[in-house]
């Protein structure tokens, strides 16, 4: 039999006017003789790590059932829909002085932060799985947040360099990675495309042109030699690319409107903050979809937040609240605060879920962990930290479980295990040693 179907490259890209935007994985990048073998495009695993500030409300978080099908606690249960895929781990802790830039330095690091002018940590364990499954990627890992330390937020905190509270994710012991807070920086990123000058850009954002514009030719030569199934699949990646795009452009007008004083704030950024979330959640999913990246890492809201969340009824400041002094009112606000981050995060993994890829969808391939490096914002500690897994992970991690570890567990053991998971091999990491939690 002759073979006359030519694959397409996993590496094609639509171009145009300075313009790039990567594909979605298609059957027909697969080899013409798999096709012919009904073979689907081979997945590829993806990590995330999503941290949230100021710690729990640990009795309302934690299940009061172990192991295997338990009841989901008041603020896990926006998760419940993904019960076959989720693990919550209880017990852990990291060890070091109580503070908000520990929390934050600590958290995938395993190493506690030097004080002063000295900025030294250590590589965190989404950079050390980067390297490992990323090298190939456009960015072997990227970097989001909502907040830094600049305009409302303030000072850092104690001895520390803000440095340890502004990102999650540090290259080596001295390199911390920034953590993008403008969509518009991130979509631009993205597929303004290397070949695009400053000017350039800045002359199609003045113009109003939409970057799908730019390469609609490339899109349509493209397209006709697609079979139906991948040329449904295009037109919804592209229709969500379009989508994305209108909600910066708003996004951008809505600030421009309001003529707020807002210097230290970048243009692009939303000012409803839920918004602003799902954006970025938004450019996640395109981001692990169209191959750019598949490593993620988020803070959803940065130590010693002062945001307040009127929409559900909370118009106190997270931080402040997070100081409840077991009050029970304010106990029940901070409850209210956490089911909503996990909502919004829940919503981000349907997204995943009614992706495809391969034989399955993003969330299949996906492992994530969400958490935090503090536990009683009373307190400010480290024990007993709010951790779970979530995603599909190639079906390599059981889920619908709840593991009540010892209560010496650090929690490098467990970043042991998802280094393992992604074909990373230590001997230590941070307090942690040997063969880690074997998830």
């Amino acid at each position: 039999m002759i073979i006359t179907r030519k694959a397409i490259s996993r590496r094609t890209m639509l171009r145009g006017l300075g313009a790039t935007v990567a594909l979605p994985l298609l059957e027909g990048m697969v080899p013409a003789a798999s096709a012919l073998a009904q073979t689907p495009a081979r997945a590829k695993p993806r990590f995330g790590f999503v941290y949230v500030p100021h710690g729990s409300i640990m009795s309302a978080w934690t299940p009061l059932q172990d192991g295997v099908g338990f009841d989901f606690s008041p603020i896990l249960k926006p998760l419940e829909r993904y019960r076959d895929t989720v693990t919550v781990l209880t017990n852990f802790h990291n060890t070091g002085e109580n503070g908000h830039s520990p929390s934050t330095a600590m958290w995938i690091s395993g190493t506690f932060p030097a004080k002063g002018t000295v900025v030294k940590l250590g590589t965190t364990v989404d950079q050390l799985i980067a390297r490992q499954i990323g090298q190939t990627t456009a960015f072997p890992s990227m970097e989001f947040a909502t907040e830094d330390h600049s305009s409302h937020l303030g000072s850092c905190a104690g001895d520390f360099l803000c440095s340890y509270m502004s990102t999650i994710s540090w290259a080596s012991e001295t390199t911390p990675l920034p953590m993008e807070i403008n969509p518009r920086v991130v979509f631009e990123r993205m597929f303004g495309g290397d070949r695009a000058t400053p000017a350039e850009r800045q002359a199609r954002l003045e113009k109003n042109t939409s970057i799908l514009d730019a390469v609609r030719e490339s899109a349509r030569e493209l397209q006709r030699g697609l079979g139906p199934k991948d040329r449904t699949r295009l037109g919804e990646y592209l229709d969500n690319v379009r989508e994305i795009e209108r909600r910066i452009v708003q996004a951008e007008k809505q600030r421009t409107e309001t003529s707020l004083e807002a210097p230290l704030t970048p243009v692009g950024v939303p000012e409803n903050w839920e918004e602003h979330v799902k954006l970025m959640f938004d450019l996640q999913a395109i981001a692990l979809q169209a191959d750019l990246t598949r490593v993620i890492s988020f803070m959803l809201a940065r130590e010693l937040s002062t945001l307040s969340y009127p929409q559900i009824g909370v118009a106190d400041g997270h931080h402040p609240v997070s100081h409840n002094n077991n009050v029970p009112e304010q106990v029940a606000k901070k409850a209210a605060i956490d089911i909503y981050h996990l909502e919004l995060f829940a919503s981000f993994l349907d997204k995943l879920k009614n992706t495809p890829d391969g034989d399955g969808s993003i969330y299949d391939q996906s492992l994530f962990l969400y958490g935090s490096g503090m536990s009683n914002g009373n307190l400010h500690d480290h024990v007993n930290l709010p951790t779970l897994l979530v995603g599909g992970a190639a079906g390599r991690v059981a889920g619908n479980r709840h593991i009540r570890m010892a209560k010496s567990t650090p929690l490098s053991a467990l970043m042991i295990g998802l280094l393992d998971k992604a074909g990373v091999q230590v001997e230590k990491f941070g307090e942690a040693a040997g063969t880690g939690i074997q998830l």
